[in-house]
């Protein structure tokens, strides 16, 4: 398993933090499935091949009451990552060196064990023993994420693959490679005629290749090894270690062609209640590439309804704010990304609009449900239904932990120390809520690093000043304040 040539030691290849690794997303999947993971104040956490710890050590500043444990191959990107532990003082977080094949029960119990862009990219017996780690070391109500390239859609990236690995022939460099790889794709795809079902393929894997970074491309695309597998064949090899499936990280988004009432209806009968059958047709009706999914002990009882006592259990967040537009008697809410959402369910919009109000902050669901319940939206099965449609629809999100956020723009605001390093190295960020947060604007990024908490904001505006010269000082202050409300806004300013 070790590594001739490894492009995570390359800068130009930056890891990043993974928003659906996080316990707090893990621990409310569990939740609503049935389980008592431990709380996300108090567990442990591990990461198999935590890269330079951009994952981790977020988690680990954000959580101090946790212990964050986490190891890979590459020596280059472990010594960068303590390197960036000493500097922020962190005393719960530890990165080695080490290899999957020697890991064993010395790294003690974890609640919560990630393993993020691994399985099918390695060699059989890594796979195999990356499963048995989890099944061995995952405590009775633990949750282990495992992300794997799915089938059908797997089939596609093989193709392209295949192409690209052909292309490349024995170039070493990464970057040669990624250009040599996808300028065979589009040699090939120039050959194609309009509307041929090859050229379409080929075309549609090239967009996708321009939507993800070189690191992802090199990873996916390019690696040594490349297994795909269906949702079945995955959860009967979880299954050899002790473990079961328990869902995916994320709920289904609400156009997915398996979540509608008539595919649901059409492949009732055919699945009889089996939870993995009915998984796998969905995957076929999505032609899917890719799964995050959870695992937990086959000995625990996993329950595939949402019930109301599992709801109180939960925290809700909504980032969605009110917009123009709304026929009589209903409401238009937003969101990033395009997303809009119309509806007259006067419990939904009461929700909403509680929500809107809080954010960044979660409110526990127990807290509002007596508001809630005024407006005909209860905690039973039709009032779980309505909370689902809106987690599906994105317009709320289900919490088990309430990041440590600022309740306002403080005098001396204070933006996490972790975004303050990032301000000084890099043009992203992590949130509080574990988000990525882009700092490409140079105002933005300057501005956050000042904010450690000693500068009320005309000390502020004054080391703005002194940066940014050539910016009127009217301008400035305007910048300052609209900026400070964006990071207020953005779950980067810490209590």
């Amino acid at each position: 398993m070790q590594r001739e040539h490894d492009p995570y030691d390359l800068v130009a290849y930056p890891s990043f933090s993974y928003p659906d690794t996080h316990p707090d997303r893990l621990a409310a999947m569990a939740i609503l499935h049935g389980l008592r993971p431990t709380p996300v104040a108090r567990c442990r956490v591990l990461e198999i091949g935590c890269n330079e710890g951009a994952n981790l050590i977020p988690m680990a500043y954000a959580i101090p009451g946790s212990e964050f444990v986490g190891f890979d191959l590459a020596r280059l990107p472990i010594e960068r990552g303590r390197a960036r532990i000493g500097a922020l003082g962190l005393k719960n977080i530890r990165i080695f060196e080490g290899n999957l094949m020697d890991a064993g029960t010395e790294l003690g119990a974890f609640d919560y064990i990630i393993a993020h862009g691994l399985y099918s990219w390695v060699p059989e017996p890594v796979r195999d023993k990356l499963l048995a780690v989890c099944g061995e070391l995952l405590t009775p109500e633990g949750v282990a994420f495992v992300s794997h390239e799915a089938l059908p859609g797997g089939y596609l990236r093989k193709l392209t693959r295949e192409l690209m690995m052909f292309g490349v022939g024995e170039i070493a460099d990464p970057a040669q490679r990624i250009a040599e790889g996808r300028g065979l794709l589009e040699l090939i795809l120039a050959t194609r005629p309009e509307g041929d079902v090859y050229g379409l393929i080929l075309k549609k894997q090239l967009e996708s290749m321009a939507q993800r970074s070189p690191l992802a491309i090199y990873h996916d695309e390019l690696s040594d090894h490349f297994h795909p597998v269906s949702i079945m064949e995955f959860a009967e090899h979880a299954r050899r270690h002790g473990l079961q499936y328990l869902s995916e990280s994320v709920l289904p988004p609400p156009k997915d062609p398996g979540i509608t009432s008539e595919f649901k209806e059409a492949i009732e009968g055919a699945v009889g209640g089996d939870v993995l059958r009915e998984e796998q047709l969905k995957d076929f009706a999505r032609m899917r590439v890719f799964r995050e999914t959870l695992l937990c002990g086959a000995q625990r009882t996993v329950r595939q309804e949402f019930r109301g006592e599992d709801l109180r259990r939960l925290l809700v967040a909504s980032e969605a704010t009110s917009a123009p537009g709304a026929t009589e008697g209903a409401k238009v809410f937003t969101r990033q990304g395009g997303l809009k959402l119309e509806t007259n369910h006067a419990g939904a919009i009461a929700l909403i609009e509680r929500l809107e109000a809080a954010w960044p902050h979660a409110l526990a669901l127990s807290d509002l449900e007596p508001e809630l319940a005024e407006t005909g939206l209860s905690l039973d099965s039709e009032g779980a239904g309505v909370l689902m449609q809106l987690a599906e629809a994105r317009f709320i999100g289900f919490h088990a932990w309430e990041a440590p956020l600022a309740t306002e723009v403080s005098e001396r605001p204070r933006a996490s120390a972790v975004s303050r390093q990032d301000g000084e190295m890099r043009t992203y960020t992590t949130t509080l809520r574990h988000l990525k947060f882009s700092l490409t604007d140079p105002g933005m990024r300057r501005l956050l690093v000042l904010l450690d908490g000693t500068r009320d904001k005309d000390a502020i505006l004054e080391s703005m000043k002194a940066a940014m010269p050539a910016e009127p000082v009217e301008d400035l202050e305007k910048s300052i304040e609209r900026n400070l409300e964006i990071l207020y806004r953005s779950a980067l300013l810490e209590a």
